[in-house]
């Protein structure tokens, strides 16, 4: 992730850290964000859903900050959340899968522990010769690379949800999926989280907040577009990454302009796609890596284009 907000900074004015702010940093990092109240909103956001998914999320925050810290990867970059937001996402994924049952906090330990090695690897991988001078961020792929393994070694542990019944894609729905798309972002299907969340982004920037509202609605239009079940859209699993994508193309990895925002949009309609074509392939949940493989894509391809510079 790269932090486009440094309106908060976890070290007072003697330079004493503050070991709140620095925690607070790795969920704020998901919408690569750098903001203390944007991570109490996403934070929060996780307590409306449930509290005990919220003590997993933090749970894998403190595993993966701490793991990151101890493989000295660098003060800055633990302090500023870089290290904590895989890890949230690994306990909000564990829970999502298999609930509060005893294993979880174990697995989420380990998972938030294995994010480390995990974000090594991919940090490693993009400074290969061949890929280097694309500059390509690891984002959430240690992420979605531990929990699916976790998900996959786990099958019987998993708990059902209820299936949702809805008739029909309604107006009051699409609009519901305008902030569940943002509340699924970190495994959440409420409105009320979305919203909250929503407001902790324009908190940390209008220019996020904004992008995240774009990248919403036109992942929800598209979802229509190709058909996508009244479930599926309501519930913001079809357009949940397209927010992601949205917000790192418009303003985080490349520099703000009309060009970015333009290509931005695309993006998040090109992640509509994609989240279709891995939604028929598997029942597994792809959990961001629809957007991951536009972004990386897009941003190699941005490297040719001359109106698009990068941040």
């Amino acid at each position: 992730m790269s932090a486009t907000n440094a309106s908060t900074t976890p070290a007072d004015s003697t330079g004493a850290v503050n070991p709140i702010g620095a925690f607070l940093h790795g969920p704020s990092q998901i919408f690569f964000q750098k903001n203390v109240w944007t991570g109490v909103a996403v934070l929060g956001a996780f307590v409306i859903a449930d509290w005990r998914m919220a003590l997993l999320a933090a749970l894998g925050a403190v595993a993966s900050t701490v793991t990151g810290a101890l493989m000295k990867v660098g003060r800055d970059n633990v302090l500023s959340g870089m290290q904590g937001f895989n890890g949230t996402l690994v306990g909000a994924g564990v829970f999502a899968a298999m609930g509060a049952q005893g294993w979880s906090w174990g697995l989420t330990v380990v998972g938030g522990i294995a994010c480390g090695p995990a974000t090594w690897f991919f940090g490693w991988l993009f400074a290969t010769p061949a890929l280097r001078r694309f500059h390509l961020p690891s984002t959430t792929a240690p992420f979605c690379t531990v929990t699916g393994i976790i998900y996959a070694l786990t099958m019987s542990l998993h708990v059902s949800s209820d299936p949702a019944h809805v008739h029909g894609v309604t107006a009051k729905g699409f609009l519901e999926s305008l902030l569940t798309n943002v509340s699924e972002v970190v495994l959440v299907n409420s409105v009320w989280a979305g919203a909250l969340i929503l407001l902790g982004l324009f908190v940390a920037s209008w220019q996020v907040g904004l992008a995240a509202v774009m990248g919403s609605v036109i992942g929800s239009l598209c979802a229509l577009a190709l058909g996508e079940s009244a479930a599926t859209i309501t519930e913001g699993l079809a357009g949940y990454s397209g927010v992601l994508t949205a917000i790192a193309l418009s303003v985080t990895f490349l520099r703000s302009s009309a060009a970015s925002w333009l290509y931005a949009a695309l993006g998040a309609a090109i992640t509509a796609v994609i989240t279709l074509v891995m939604t028929d392939l598997t029942d597994a949940p792809h959990y961001t890596w629809p957007y991951i493989l536009t972004t990386w894509v897009m941003l190699v391809v941005a490297s040719a284009i001359r109106p698009l510079r990068r941040a």
